[in-house]
C-alpha cells in the first residue's frame, strides 16, 4: 500500500468518527418537536383616532407670556393643517390679541398705519439714538451699512445710488421697515409715535418735507415719493415666457454679417483689422482706422520766440495769507462734511449746498438749494465771525436748520476749518 493511500484511509476514518460522535450528542441532548406547539393568537383590531381632542388646554390670560408661547405654537400647527397638537391636547387656538401683535405689517394706501405722529424736528434726536451708529447722522450712510437719503437723479447712471428719495415708491415701506426690524438689535421698542418722528426725520433729510410737517396715520399715505411712478408691473410670464421657452438656435443664427462697431478700451479684447492698433480719441473712446486715409503732412512750424518773462504778482498781503499747516488740518476735519457737501472745482449740491466761496457768500444765496425757512430768511454774509458760530453749535446759532451736525468743540478745529474754506475763495 503507498503512503497517500494510507494517509487518506486515515483521514477518512477520523471523519467518521466524528460524526459518530456527533449523532449520539445530538440524539441525547437535542428535544424533540412537541406535540401540541403554541400559535399566536390574532392581533386586535387597531385603535380608532379620535375624531375631536382628547383634552383641550384653556385659553390663558393674554398677559402670560408663557402661555402666549404655547399659543402660538398651537395656532402655528393649526395654521399649517397640522392637527397632531390638537390629536393629542397640545396648544389652543390663538387669541385676537396674539394675532394682532403679529399682524403688523402695512399697505401701500396706509392700511395697517396705527394712530400716531411725530416730525422731523423730534425725530432728529431719535434717529441719532438709534440710527446714525449705521446709518450717519445725515442718513448718509456709515461703511458699508445703506445710505437712506441723496442719489437724486442717480437711476439712469451706471452706478445708481437706490434711497428712500431716489428709489422707493412708497411711504408706507419706511414706516414698516423701521416699525418692524429697527433698530439693529432691538426690533420693535420704538413707540408708534417715535417711528413717525423717524420716518419724517429721513423723508425730511431726502427733501421731501419740512422739519415741522406732522407725519401721522392720515398724512403718511398722502405724501408721494419721487420714484412712486418708476415702478411697472412685471408682465414677463404673458409677453416673453413664450420666447425665452422656445427651441433655441445652435448655429446660423444671425442672417447679417457680424460687425464691429465699438472697441473695447480697457480689457483690449476687440480683435484687429490687419494687425493695426486703433488710435484713442480724447475722450477715450477707440476708433477705427481708415484704411483709405492717407497720412496727412505735418507742415513745419517756425519756433515761436521765447517770450518776455511776467512781471511777478505782487505778494499778498502777510493778513490774507493762509497757514499751509493750519489748511491741511483743515482738510482733514472737512471729512466730517463729506457726505453732505463738496468743495472745489465742479462742486455741485448735495444733501447741503456746495461750499466753494461760501467764506463771504450770501447766507442762503444759492437759488437752486432748498435751504431751511430760517437760513433762507436770515440775511447777512458768511464772515468768518458767522462761521466760527455756526461750526460751533449748527442747531443753537441757526435755529430749524436742516444740519444735523452736533458742531466743532475745539475752537483751533474751527480755526483750521474757515482756513480750508478760504482756500477755496480766493
Amino acid at each position: 500500500m503507498s503512503k497517500s493511500l494510507k494517509l487518506y484511509g486515515g483521514v477518512a476514518a477520523g471523519i467518521g468518527l466524528m460524526l459518530v460522535g456527533a449523532y449520539n450528542f445530538a440524539d441525547r441532548n437535542v428535544a424533540g418537536y412537541p406535540s401540541n406547539p403554541q400559535v399566536l393568537a390574532d392581533l386586535p383590531a387597531p385603535i380608532p383616532e379620535p375624531v375631536a381632542p382628547v383634552q383641550t388646554a384653556a385659553a390663558p390670560d393674554a398677559a402670560d407670556p408663557a402661555a402666549l408661547d404655547g399659543g402660538i405654537i398651537g395656532a402655528a400647527h393649526a395654521d399649517n393643517g397640522d392637527s397632531t397638537g390638537l390629536r393629542f391636547g397640545l396648544g389652543r387656538e390663538a387669541l385676537p390679541e396674539e394675532i394682532a401683535a403679529w399682524n403688523v405689517d402695512v399697505s401701500p394706501d396706509g392700511t395697517g398705519l396705527p394712530v400716531g405722529t411725530g416730525n422731523a424736528f423730534d425725530g432728529e434726536s431719535l434717529f441719532e439714538d438709534n440710527c446714525a451708529a449705521c446709518h450717519g447722522s445725515f442718513a448718509e450712510g456709515v461703511g458699508n451699512w445703506p445710505k437712506l437719503a441723496g442719489g437724486d437723479g442717480t437711476l439712469a447712471d451706471d452706478d445708481p445710488l437706490k434711497t428712500v428719495g431716489s428709489y422707493w415708491p412708497y411711504t408706507s415701506t419706511i414706516w414698516d421697515y423701521v416699525h418692524r426690524s429697527m433698530p439693529f438689535g432691538a426690533a420693535q421698542t420704538l413707540s408708534d409715535d417715535d417711528v413717525y418722528a423717524i420716518v419724517a426725520y429721513i423723508l425730511y433729510s431726502n427733501d421731501i418735507i419740512d422739519d415741522e410737517f406732522e407725519v401721522s396715520n392720515e398724512t403718511l399715505p398722502t405724501i408721494t415719493l419721487p420714484n412712486a411712478d418708476g415702478f411697472i408691473v412685471d408682465d414677463r410670464a404673458e409677453t416673453e415666457y413664450s420666447i425665452w421657452r422656445a427651441e433655441p438656435c445652435m448655429e446660423n443664427c444671425k442672417d447679417t454679417p457680424v460687425e464691429i462697431t465699438m472697441r473695447a478700451t480697457v480689457l483690449d479684447v476687440t480683435p484687429d483689422e490687419e494687425g493695426v492698433e486703433p488710435a484713442m480719441a480724447e475722450d477715450h473712446t477707440a476708433v477705427d482706422p481708415d484704411p483709405a486715409a492717407e497720412p496727412a503732412e505735418v507742415a513745419a512750424v517756425d519756433p515761436e520766440p521765447e517770450a518776455e518773462p511776467a512781471e511777478a504778482p505782487a505778494a499778498a498781503p502777510v493778513e490774507d495769507a493762509l497757514d499751509p499747516e493750519l489748511v491741511a488740518d483743515g482738510k482733514k476735519i472737512f471729512g466730517k462734511c463729506k457726505a453732505c457737501h463738496q468743495i472745489g472745482d465742479g462742486a455741485k449740491n448735495r444733501t447741503g449746498p456746495h461750499l466753494t466761496g461760501v467764506v463771504g457768500r450770501a447766507i442762503g444765496g444759492i437759488e437752486d438749494f432748498k435751504y431751511s425757512n430760517t437760513m433762507a430768511d436770515m440775511g447777512g454774509t458768511w464772515d468768518e465771525e458767522t462761521l466760527a458760530a455756526f461750526l460751533a453749535n449748527p442747531r443753537g446759532t441757526v435755529k430749524g436748520t436742516k444740519m444735523a451736525f452736533a458742531g466743532l468743540r475745539k475752537e483751533e478745529d474751527v480755526a483750521a476749518m474757515i482756513a480750508y474754506l478760504k482756500s477755496f475763495g480766493q
